[in-house]
């Protein structure tokens, strides 16, 4: 059971990353989180959801540490990306008993209903967030220069 759950993990991530994994993790500056807006994300996601007649998604304090890992390692290099996807799906799968993880990352939308109607414009992006998942969790960080980053974090339980 734990070979298929790791095969459905890995698939999704080589389905849904845009670009390729980087092999290690990279220090540098952190971004501050704006709890307000990941609420309203989350709101507004789930708002989505139930729009189109799907379960709204619970939050996860596993996916919340992952997600902010994954926004200060953009903050890091600078750049928009999923990379170390794996890892992240793989961490999660191990800590929450996953079945099936997947990520929308997002940068310097000004507001959580900006951001949403980027991912809403994606098709790949509106899959992932009209999944059959369970759990969600949004990181939204400012970098010293203001950006904002977003990594939204969804699996099944």
């Amino acid at each position: 059971m734990k070979l298929r759950h790791a095969f459905v993990i890995l698939f999704t991530a080589l389905a849904l990353s845009c670009t390729k994994e980087a092999a290690d993790p990279v220090e540098g500056p952190k971004g501050v989180n704006l709890e307000a807006m990941e609420s309203e994300v989350l709101a507004l996601v789930n708002d989505h959801r139930v729009g189109r007649g799907l379960s709204p998604l619970a939050f996860s304090e596993v996916a919340y540490h992952y997600a902010n890992e994954h926004n200060d390692y953009m903050i890091a290099t600078g750049t928009l990306s999923h990379h170390n996807f794996t890892a992240r799906a793989t961490g999660i799968a191990s800590e929450a008993d996953a079945k099936a993880v997947s990520e929308n990352v997002a940068k310097n939308y000004a507001t959580a209903a900006q951001a949403l109607e980027g991912w809403l414009a994606s098709e790949s992006h509106r899959k992932t967030m009209e999944g059959d998942y369970s759990h969600t969790a949004v990181s939204v960080k400012k970098d010293t220069e203001g950006n904002l980053y977003y990594t939204q974090l969804f699996f099944l339980q």
